[in-house]
């Protein structure tokens, strides 16, 4: 069975319900949600200048590849209304593989560990929840060690 790390986000809509929208697709289609960490509110990162995110971490298990589970992760995010209008703009829902087992994998469609896992704290916060002794791969840090190393400003606080 694969463990496969997954960072869930959303800004406009309801995000808060299409999180919970994208547990269940996920659950059905992708495999075993093992673990969740409490819902976190973030400032937004890399365009700042947009409304405030909703983001969460899942550990899924599953039987899939990882080209596969990327695939479905797509149509699932397709399915609940995801137009993709500019990198790292606002968005109905978002669904990234942080990290796949110990796999390093750099492929034209999926990079594993996600690239930028590592620089924001939006990801690493509630990453830290659920799994802060985790190893990056490439990195060879604990999640709780890049966290404490990380330069990332931006506001992450737990959804009251």
């Amino acid at each position: 069975m694969n463990q496969v790390y997954v960072l869930l986000g959303a800004n406009i809509g309801d995000p808060l319900n299409q999180l919970a929208q994208a547990r269940e697709q996920i659950s059905q289609k992708l495999g075993l949600i093992k673990q969740v960490s409490s819902i976190y509110e973030s400032e937004a990162w890399g365009v700042e200048d947009q409304p405030i995110f909703l983001n969460q971490v899942l550990l899924v298990e599953s039987e899939l590849s990882a080209e596969e589970f990327l695939q479905i992760a797509l149509s699932i995010e397709n399915d609940l209304g995801r137009i993709r209008f500019k990198k790292w703009g606002s968005r109905v829902i978002d669904i990234d593989m942080l990290y796949y087992n110990e796999e390093i994998i750099d492929s034209e469609n999926l990079k594993i560990p996600h690239p930028f896992l590592h620089q924001r704290n939006f990801t690493l916060v509630p990453l830290v929840e659920i799994s802060p002794q985790y190893i990056h791969p490439v990195l060879k840090k604990s999640n709780k060690d890049l966290l404490l190393g990380s330069k990332d400003q931006l506001l992450v606080n737990i959804l009251k």
